[in-house]
């Protein structure tokens, strides 16, 4: 509600506001070596490359989102395959709810994914908004799509799936399984 450095602090202790409130962390994780295999992310039945999910306490669940020419569109997540993802990937159990996201690309070959504050993710989906020419989107926004995933790669600390800092740049960390 409020982006000031005052309520900042105020906000950074887990009780602030009754619990109702959550600091946006700052950081990026870039996850090496997650295990996501392609019948895997079938099951989550995410209709394109780019999605995010994080726990929504209001609805109660993990949610996924992907960003589009029209904005954020939710997609009807599957929750076993969800659990399965988590359990390959204990790092996930770490995500604060509604303030950090998987962000996943897997668009045009990538497998690439990061720990993200969650208001990246709504970044990258007002830059596909704003910038989405046609069908494709044009050449215009997947430049732009490639820079904002490279300006994460640079920002990132890179952690294993298990939540280890790693000495893998998260350059290689993208190309995980």
């Amino acid at each position: 509600m409020c982006a000031c450095r005052a309520c900042a602090i105020v906000m950074s202790s887990e009780s602030a506001g009754g619990g109702h409130y959550r600091l946006v962390p700052e950081g990026c994780r870039a996850v090496a070596g997650f295990a996501l295999a392609d019948p895997l992310w079938e099951e989550l039945r995410v209709p394109v490359d780019i999605a995010f999910f994080f726990h929504d306490t209001a609805a109660g669940r993990v949610v996924a989102f992907y960003p589009g020419p029209m904005g954020a569109s939710e997609s009807q997540l599957e929750l076993d395959a969800w659990d399965e993802i988590v359990r390959a990937n204990p790092v996930l159990e770490t995500m604060e709810p509604d303030a950090e996201a998987l962000l996943v690309d897997r668009a045009r070959g990538e497998r690439r994914q990061w720990i993200v504050p969650v208001d990246e993710c709504y970044r990258l989906v007002g830059l596909i908004r704003a910038r989405w020419r046609g069908l494709t989107g044009g050449r215009e926004v997947w430049e732009e799509i490639a820079g904002f995933f490279d300006g994460l790669d640079r920002r990132a600390r890179t952690v294993d799936r298990w939540g280890e800092r790693t000495t893998t740049s998260a350059a290689e960390a993208a190309g995980g399984s």
